[in-house]
């Protein structure tokens, strides 16, 4: 009963936390860097409580780019102990901040039909983490919402040294056999039941994949839950984002020794 009653205080873009976990005080900074000619800007935040080197999640933004809602993701996972670097792919370092969805989709179109140009931008923001002082460059995950699941499964597939690879509702599309055989660390796929988007075959493929290719994965699937649900739309998403957090935090606990 006690362990339900705790459940229950989850609600959505939180994971169950305690009092002092929930009130700590995150640094918030603007870190400023290039990929060729193009100013880009993340939002890093981590835990003002713990000092010395953290491990570190790359954040991979979904079809809004640097939104606030991309900001207040990065605050969550930063608040578990964390330093979350939320790159900037579409170039929010020179005001490129989609509005509409036809806009959105005019940018995320730039990197679904440019592997060369996704995997290439993802690594200037790994690049660039990497450098802060902060970060341990050898505890490294990277997360990515929607969009940024597709493309964050683009580059761990160009063999990126990164113990781990979670997606949340992510964007996945076909792509060639044998994609996933440089994939490294641990892959995990959080997704809805009601995925109309990407529904779960799509999502198989991926997972088929990974079995082929025998890499370490982990496929939770949450019933009543569409696409999008890391912004809930009722109940069973907020439920589902929840426990996409709890189980990343356990899966990245494991995997960073903590």
């Amino acid at each position: 009963m006690r362990r339900f009653r705790k459940l229950m205080l989850c609600s959505a873009g939180f994971v169950c936390m305690s009092i002092s976990q929930l009130h700590a005080e995150v640094r918030k900074q603007w870190v400023e860097y290039t990929h060729g000619s193009a100013a880009l800007k993340a939002y890093m935040v981590d835990d003002d409580a713990t000092r010395g080197k953290k491990p570190a999640i790359l954040m991979i933004h979904a079809r809004e780019g640097m939104s606030g809602t991309t900001q207040r993701h990065a605050e969550t996972w930063a608040k578990l102990g964390y330093v979350v670097f939320a790159a900037d792919i579409f170039g929010f370092g020179h005001g490129v901040l989609p509005k509409t969805v036809p806009e959105m989709a005019a940018q995320t179109s730039l990197y679904t039909n440019n592997r060369e140009l996704s995997r290439a931008r993802v690594g200037a923001a790994y690049e660039a983490m990497a450098k802060q002082p902060q970060i341990d460059a050898d505890k490294i995950a990277i997360l990515g919402f929607c969009f940024g699941g597709d493309i964050s499964t683009e580059f761990v597939a160009a063999g990126a040294p990164l113990l781990a690879n979670i997606t949340i509702h992510g964007s996945f599309r076909d792509r060639e056999p044998g994609w996933g055989k440089d994939v490294k660390g641990r892959f995990l796929v959080l997704h809805g039941a009601e995925d109309r988007g990407y529904p779960l075959p799509t999502v198989m493929k991926v997972i088929d994949e990974l079995r082929s290719q025998k890499k370490e994965f982990l496929l939770e699937v949450y019933s009543g839950t569409e696409h999008g649900f890391s912004s809930p739309k009722n109940r069973d998403e907020e439920r589902a984002m929840a426990q996409a957090i709890a189980t990343s935090t356990r899966v990245l606990g494991e995997l960073f020794n903590r």
